[in-house]
């Protein structure tokens, strides 16, 4: 099921809207079609089975792809296949160049006319923020449509071969996934003697909204040696203060995005009602983590490594062999994950 990351109230788009055509969109689909006739891509191409289960015919060259996501732009990027995005979203904003490609809209309801208009021969879409009635709409319309759907960070990485694989850049997905899973391999290998630390994540303050068992969030604090302290079937849930103070997490993890720097956002937390009354914030135990773990692309391995370094400080100390902070994808990726911790609004 498609459904958005921010767990916030957006206001209802209708099935009826979104598959409405108006005079631009019609014009824009005869455009593509046109396209395709004098010597774009044509349709023919394989069919394969996307992440949550359709039949999708990929054409056999894609050199014009749209992505519906920001997780979906920065893969493009650390690909290396940037000169293929033909547009994203409004807030594609990592790297920054992302910024600089025709926009679409927002990916909760973007623009069915922008996306045709691009002739694109592959859309790629993500569960964790597109809706499923805006997939439906742009096949309707011949369009090839993709959609990735990762519940955990290994399931992130062989979304990411295999998308590459139907973009003809298999060499540069596995140059890209295996480095990342060695990783990943090592840091499990450091920690697994460890005892887990138990941690709030914080989605959101107010209300307060946290992580369910399920997510990709949730396997992502596993492999930085964590666990959440909160135990529910839904991806989302809010939860109480009064929970939360009964359950004394070791440790409390903000976003990047949704801090506003370890010191001040300490001091903050040490006089709100609810929060004075954590023993991790009367410890200093607060962590704030890019906000590349709360997205499922490559930018996610990072994250994780930094929020290990700050629950398991002595394992992965860089006198120990661990990585320094600079470390990682921010430098071993360093051209496409560059940006700085401004907030990626559409990623939640």
């Amino acid at each position: 099921m498609f459904q958005g990351l921010r767990p916030r109230a957006v206001g209802a788009v209708t099935v009826a809207l979104l598959l409405t055509l108006s005079a631009g969109a019609q014009a824009a689909s005869a455009a593509l079609q046109l396209y395709r006739a004098n010597g774009g891509q044509s349709d023919s191409g394989s069919v394969v089975t996307d992440e949550v289960g359709r039949q999708v015919t990929i054409p056999a060259k894609v050199n014009r792809i749209v992505t519906l996501a920001p997780d979906l732009t920065e893969t493009i990027y650390a690909l290396g296949l940037e000169d293929r995005l033909a547009g994203d979203t409004n807030y594609c904003e990592t790297p920054p160049e992302a910024k600089l490609k025709p926009h679409i809209g927002a990916p909760l309801n973007p623009s069915l006319e922008a996306i045709v208009a691009l002739h694109p021969d592959l859309v790629l879409a993500s569960t964790s923020i597109n809706r499923r009635e805006t997939v439906d709409a742009l096949a309707r319309l011949g369009i090839a449509v993709y959609a990735s759907n990762p519940h955990t960070v290994r399931g992130m990485l062989d979304s990411v071969k295999r998308m590459a694989e139907l973009m003809g850049a298999s060499a540069e997905g596995n140059a890209l996934v295996q480095p990342l899973q060695a990783r990943l391999d090592a840091l499990r290998a450091r920690l697994s003697e460890l005892p887990l630390a138990h941690v709030l994540f914080v989605v959101w303050q107010e209300p307060l909204i946290s992580i369910g068992q399920n997510t990709f969030i949730a396997d992502a604090l596993h492999w930085a040696g964590a666990e959440s302290v909160i135990l529910s079937d839904q991806n989302w849930p809010h939860i109480s203060f009064e929970e939360v103070v009964r359950l004394q997490p070791d440790y409390i993890v903000f976003t990047s995005n949704h801090a506003r720097g370890g010191a001040t956002q300490l001091a903050d937390l040490r006089a709100r009602a609810g929060w004075k009354g954590l023993r991790a914030v009367e410890l200093g135990q607060v962590v704030v983590v890019s906000d590349e773990i709360a997205r499922p692309s490559p930018g996610m391995v990072d994250a994780i490594e930094q929020l290990a370094r700050e629950l398991h400080p002595d394992a992965l100390s860089t006198q120990s062999g661990g990585r320094s902070p600079d470390d990682g994808a921010r430098g071993q990726l360093r051209r496409f994950f560059a940006a700085g911790e401004d907030c990626v609004s559409c990623g939640r």
